[in-house]
């Protein structure tokens, strides 16, 4: 068989490759405040990933103390997710024009001030209502994340960097659960439910005051560049049109109304990229610039994060349902059952960079074949009903680790190609997909297993497990497609 080669993606390989840095243009590493830098804005997103599966493990308290309906409950669980996909181009687009540091630390002082709200309020609607406030934050905070990393790191180090920020996603999801867990079990001081919202104002306003100190002075605020107001409607429309339906159709059986807004999505995106490329032409300033989506790679990698992100998030999502619902784990076990997952994938993405040269093109469509083998052989384990044993545990480990190898080496081999100036675009579109991709693989994987629960009956360990199974075969063939994306022979 012939060897085949990426036809858009950059490799990862030359992660030593210098780029200039915005300040000064020049790549002396990472000074001692680049490092401080890095764990305050880490800290923050892990803060901002928690926020996003914390609250699942709280839902059934919040509905009972609150009274809250169903839908108020769906709101609540997912008005952050809404609002932090819809404007994270926006935040990373009003970070470039008035500055990251700015950004970062307006995203967290609304993040932290939100979250207090949220633990003190009164009725489910007031509960809506912050939480939406509070994904506001989280979008103009999250985005200046990697938009630091690409103009303060080179070279190794913005790939050590990039390991970290990968890590971050991974154990910020899992620990959601987890913590949720102890925090409401735990009932500390009787709040209750009100302690997975709590639980950020201490840590958010340490890091407001290790943010001042860590975080560099902005230097520039856009070169006189205006925000796209049409762009961002244009988008803000399509990606809600897109969300809503994704989070709430899966609970109202997929009415009209979501296929409606599936198809309005599409059209409202085609539209913002018409008027994209039109204010490009006469000179204006487009809320993405088209030059970052003609980047090499740039498409490719967009495809290869959603799927990793559909596929890490269904694959969670639908093994928590059976392990909860089926096999009646409370939901602090459930979380550490799964937390060799998370290991698995942060310790990937910390040591691929060091694996031999040759070994480095492979990596991708590897990792991305190793989490197939690890969601069927996490299906396999569990069908009939067991605990599945050692197999089950070394299933986790596979999907971890595939999803680190699909994602770490994508994300840096995109980084690689973007300019300092252009590091907001880079940042708010990958950071976008990122989250799009969650809401995708809920959505779809979700529906697949609780259709398939619904299907057979009464929702035991045997009928959740093969609902379970499934929801394997499904997740490995989404990983298996990404194994194969852009293995093509180079034509001439």
């Amino acid at each position: 068989m012939t060897t085949t080669a990426p036809e858009d993606s950059p490799s990862p390989t030359p992660v030593s490759s210098k780029a200039p840095t915005a300040d000064n243009g020049t790549d002396n590493g990472p000074a001692r405040g680049d490092r401080r830098l890095l764990a305050v804005v880490l800290t923050a997103q892990f803060m901002a990933v928690l926020d996003v599966f914390i609250v699942n493990v709280a839902a059934p308290t919040v509905r009972a103390e609150l009274h809250a309906s169903g839908s108020a409950l769906q709101l609540i669980v997912a008005g952050y997710t809404i609002t932090y996909a819809v404007l994270l181009i926006t935040g990373a687009r009003l970070g470039d024009l008035f500055g990251h540091r700015r950004a970062v630390l307006g995203g967290l002082a609304l993040f932290t001030a939100a979250s207090l709200a949220c633990g003190l309020a009164q009725s489910g609607g007031q509960l809506i209502a912050f939480r939406m406030v509070q994904g506001a934050g989280a979008a103009l905070l999250v985005p200046q994340v990697l938009s630091l990393v690409q103009r303060h790191f080179a070279g190794e180090a913005r790939t050590r960097a990039l390991g970290l920020y990968s890590a971050t996603l991974a154990v910020g999801a899992a620990a959601g659960q987890v913590l949720g867990g102890l925090l409401v079990g735990a009932d500390l001081f009787g709040t209750g439910w009100r302690a997975a919202f709590l639980v950020n104002v201490p840590v958010g306003a340490a890091l407001l005051v290790l943010c001042r100190g860590a975080l560099p002075a902005d230097t520039g605020r856009g070169a006189g560049r205006r925000l796209d107001l049409v762009g961002l409607v244009l988008l803000g429309g399509s990606v809600s049109l897109l969300t809503v339906p994704l989070v709430l159709g899966q609970e109202q059986d997929w009415p009209l109304w979501s296929w409606l807004c599936l198809a309005s999505s599409v059209v409202l995106f085609a539209l913002f990229c018409g008027y994209e490329s039109a204010l490009a032409r006469r000179g204006g300033a487009p809320l993405i610039v088209p030059r970052v989506l003609r980047l090499p790679g740039i498409g490719l990698a967009v495809f290869r994060v959603l799927a990793v992100m559909a596929v890490n998030a269904g694959y969670l999502f639908a093994l928590t349902l059976h392990l909860q619902s089926g096999l009646g784990h409370g939901p602090l076990r459930a979380g550490l059952t799964v937390a060799p997952t998370a290991v698995a994938f942060g310790a990937v993405g910390l040591t691929w960079r060091r694996w031999p040269a040759r070994w480095q093109r492979a990596l991708v469509p590897a990792g991305f074949a190793l989490a197939a083998a690890g969601a069927l052989g996490t299906g396999l384990a569990l069908h009939g009903g067991g605990d599945g044993g050692a197999g089950l545990q070394l299933s986790f480990v596979a999907m971890g680790a595939g999803l680190s190898l699909a994602f770490g080496p994508t994300l840096t081999g995109a980084l690689a190609t973007v300019r300092p100036e252009d590091a907001a675009d880079a940042s708010g579109l990958l950071t976008t997909m990122t989250q799009l991709g969650m809401l995708i693989g809920v959505a779809a994987f979700g529906t697949l297993f609780l259709g398939r629960v619904e299907s057979l009956g009464a929702p035991g360990a045997y009928n959740s497990s093969d609902a379970l199974l499934i929801c394997a075969y499904a997740l490995a063939t989404v990983a298996l497609v990404g194994a194969v994306s852009g293995l093509v022979r180079r034509r001439r």
